[in-house]
């Protein structure tokens, strides 16, 4: 597999984690992050900052795309 499909891949699964995330804090005021990680722990915090960089990376992935 080329390095950046496994970027990709990775981006994508931070990506659905984090929608079911919220989707969970919408529908049931449910944090599943928190509930694993601890409230705002440190490993809390760097998972929403993968998933804020996923979301990024994959934004300049489409942009780049629709580009072509």
């Amino acid at each position: 597999m080329k390095q950046h499909h496994v970027v990709d891949l990775i981006a994508m699964i931070l990506l659905v984690v984090g929608g079911l995330n919220w989707g969970l804090v919408g529908l049931f005021k449910f944090n599943l992050v928190d509930a694993i990680f601890g409230d705002m722990s440190a490993l809390t915090r760097i998972i929403y900052v993968l998933v804020g960089v996923s979301a990024l990376y994959k934004v300049v992935c489409w942009a780049k795309a629709k580009a072509k």
